[in-house]
């Protein structure tokens, strides 16, 4: 693991999104609108990662919304557009304008653009996020590849011209095909993204030998540490047809959480900035009532939250 010296940095928790479901139906209190919702998620938590980039370019002015309702300090990580990451998407999830001519397959999806094209959606991508570019709030770009992109050489020269489309971004890649990091070239891979200047991303995911889930390896490939919690739930994760919340239904439990607590204290120990993110976005049975549910991730960051206070690994308690 790479070493960085320096204090101890305390460990920022969040959630992927502030937005979904389970937790507008079953974490923030009545009443509390839609366009305060990331107001009072801010004074829970100081953190969040933003997903919804993943299926659409954001406008500059919606981010610009994002830097005005969260405080001074507040850390907002952002998820690469699927055109950035080699995901196929669909037409109608392209501007209008850079729909002309570019191709797509028989599903009308648009899978392999041109270079010219990716480039000038990076452009647009690293254009909207200004605002919070501006307001010091900007983290991370989430840049998670599809589980099809395996270590070769164009998956490697890829990578590199992404990092020199966003150079001067704190660039956190994740690998979803295993073989990335299994044992024979798990040090490989790290040195490449030290190399690039790019944070690996570490998982907390089910205990499988799918392909398509990678082992949790706890390695720094620069100065942020960056932790997403999928979940543990096997059954579900490569059922066709699922949604997102269905396959990341996990509830974690406080000793699957008390897991954590040293590797985190370690963590923040080696890092200059620690970050976990649950990205469990279901709903649990819970509460005072039989028929109540619970928000998986927001109750797991609280959890976990505790469990490191507790076992005196510093932590950020509310939001900055």
């Amino acid at each position: 693991m790479l070493s960085i010296l320096g204090g101890v940095a305390p460990v920022r928790i969040g959630t992927c999104s502030w937005a979904d479901e389970s937790l507008s139906k079953y974490w923030y209190p009545r009443g509390v609108r839609p366009g305060e919702r990331l107001g009072w998620y801010a004074g829970h938590f100081d953190t969040v990662e933003v997903d919804s980039t993943y299926y659409r370019l954001p406008p500059e002015e919606m981010v610009a919304r994002w830097a005005e309702r969260t405080p001074t300090g507040f850390v907002m990580h952002v998820k690469a557009f699927g055109v950035m990451t080699r995901h196929p998407v669909k037409l109608e999830q392209l501007p209008p304008d850079l729909r002309d001519g570019a191709e797509t397959d028989e599903r009308g999806r648009v899978q392999r653009p041109s270079r010219e094209l990716r480039a000038e959606v990076f452009r647009r991508f690293r254009e909207a996020l200004r605002p919070l570019r501006e307001a010091r709030k900007l983290g991370g770009i989430l840049f998670q590849l599809p589980p099809y992109i395996v270590p070769r050489e164009s998956s490697f020269e890829y990578l590199r011209w992404a990092r020199e489309q966003l150079a001067g971004e704190e660039l956190l890649v994740e690998f979803r095909h295993r073989s990335w990091l299994e044992e024979d070239r798990r040090d490989a891979t790290l040195a490449f993204l030290e190399e690039l200047g790019a944070a690996h991303v570490i998982v907390d995911a089910p205990k499988t030998e799918a392909r398509n889930v990678v082992p949790t390896v706890l390695a720094l490939t620069g100065p942020l540490a960056y932790v997403r919690f999928h979940g543990r739930n096997a059954g579900t994760w490569n059922i066709r047809g699922r949604s997102a919340a269905e396959r990341f239904d996990y509830l974690y439990s406080d000793q699957e959480l008390r897991e954590w607590v040293e590797p985190l204290r370690e963590l923040s120990q080696q890092a200059e900035a620690v970050y976990v993110v649950f990205n469990n976005n279901g709903r649990s049975a819970g509460g005072d009532g039989e028929d109540e549910w619970i928000a998986q991730a927001p109750t797991n960051a609280v959890s976990l939250r505790k469990l490191l206070a507790d076992a005196g690994v510093p932590v950020t308690p509310v939001a900055a």
